[in-house]
């Protein structure tokens, strides 16, 4: 799978909510602000294994079905991994 910049901008967002929550802690921020913050990450981490997840999954079964292959195995793959990453 190739990730896009779209993608890795993603990542660079999420990134940089993690060193603003570093200065935060450092800062001795209230809790609930940090807390918030965490959540804030923790669900951009969230939807970013959605996208990688299921464009890997189109991608792979678009070649399965070129390929005359089942695509069963593959759908089971990719939902195994969404439940692992909750």
């Amino acid at each position: 799978m190739e990730y896009n910049d779209q993608l890795k901008n993603r990542v660079k967002r999420m990134e940089g909510q993690l060193r603003g929550i570093l200065k935060m802690m450092e800062e001795n921020k209230d809790c609930k602000e940090v807390i918030t913050q965490l959540s804030a990450v923790r669900s951009a981490v969230d939807r970013t294994i959605g996208v990688i997840v299921s464009s890997n999954l189109v991608e792979c079964v678009q070649e399965a079905e070129k390929n005359g292959e089942k695509t069963d195995e593959l759908i089971k793959e990719a939902v195994n991994l969404l439940v692992k990453s909750r």
